[in-house]
């Protein structure tokens, strides 16, 4: 834990010193403590750091509610990325941009609104005298597949300009991140994940089976329903932020469970992962590849090959989903 707080505070300080010009630390600092650096203070304070901030908060949202549904549904498979409720937010941000030229404040809070509905839809689907991981995971990759036609159709009615807005977003992009976005994302985030905190014992306790849970004093069906609640506000407050960043939530929590051995919560360090994931992502799209690219498609780079390997796996192990 002490090593991934580390690196990411070291990340975090090459984010606000590398760009077009290269500032040293101590020029940073400077900055960071309100005194006036000629050319770093506008570079560092106004574009610079509410991106570095925004990756943190929302590598912080996804990697957290990453693991909690993989945890809760004890399926590798079950991030919201994977069961489509990412999709519910970026069908809905693609409609509004394409159809309804929203923007901002508004778009955001279309995008929250309706990931938090797909979500619902897709655990009502699933109820069958309870929730089941791996039917759970089913339904939401089929309804992610009809969403991703809504988006396929709604971009072959939009503009030019609107295509384009709406295709920055889909890939998941920190291009869009300043000042004005940082205060409400960091307000939700300190709401939000506290109480994915607070809720990690009954967590750990849905982890020994419900029967066990149960016997533990917890409530399974209102506790799982409290959790993805929560877990899916925070993915779809992220996700209105910056767009789907791919597999962040997917991979935060096996890195961290590779990383921390123990028997402990896996919800900070996966958010410390995927914080680490979208920033170190940011990084090498923009300063380390013939071209720049946004976010997304670097953490999808990463996150396809591990995917393939997860089913490969599963496939030969004659597991299910």
């Amino acid at each position: 834990m002490g090593v991934l707080v580390g690196i990411l505070l070291v990340v975090a300080v090459v984010t606000l010193c590398v760009g077009e010009r290269t500032y040293s630390p101590a020029q940073v600092l400077q900055v960071l403590l309100g005194e006036r650096v000629p050319g770093a203070t506008f570079n560092v304070e106004t574009i610079r750091l509410p991106r570095m901030l925004t990756g943190l908060l929302v590598g912080l949202g996804f990697g957290m509610g990453g693991v909690v549904f993989q945890t809760m549904l004890r399926n590798p498979l079950a991030s919201p990325d994977i069961i489509g409720v990412s999709a519910g937010s970026s069908a809905a941000a693609v409609v509004a941009i394409t159809m309804f030229g929203l923007s901002g404040t508004a778009l955001s809070l279309v995008a929250v609104v309706c990931g938090i509905a797909v979500a619902a839809a897709i655990y009502g689907l699933s109820w069958r005298g309870g929730v089941h991981g791996a039917r759970l995971v089913l339904i939401g990759i089929a309804v992610g597949a009809m969403l991703d036609s809504v988006i396929a159709y709604a971009m072959t009615r939009a503009g030019v300009y609107d295509a384009n807005e709406a295709l920055r977003w889909l890939t998941g992009s920190l291009n869009s991140a300043f000042w004005p976005g940082v205060g409400p994302l960091a307000v939700a985030m300190a709401v939000l994940l506290p109480v994915l905190l607070a809720l990690s014992r009954r967590l750990s306790a849905l982890q020994l089976g419900d029967d066990t849970a149960s016997a533990l004093g917890v409530r399974p069906d209102r506790t799982r329903l409290a959790l993805i609640v929560v877990a899916v506000a925070v993915v779809s407050v992220a996700t209105a932020t910056t767009g789907p960043v791919a597999f962040v939530a997917f991979l935060s929590g096996p890195i961290a469970h590779r990383l921390v051995r123990g028997t402990g919560s896996l919800l900070v360090p996966a958010a410390l992962v995927g914080a680490l994931l979208v920033l170190v992502g940011d990084l090498v799209g923009q300063h380390l590849l013939v071209a720049r690219f946004p976010v997304g498609v670097v953490t999808g780079v990463l996150g396809a090959p591990y995917l393939l390997w997860l089913l490969a796996r599963t496939n030969r192990s004659g597991g299910s989903l």
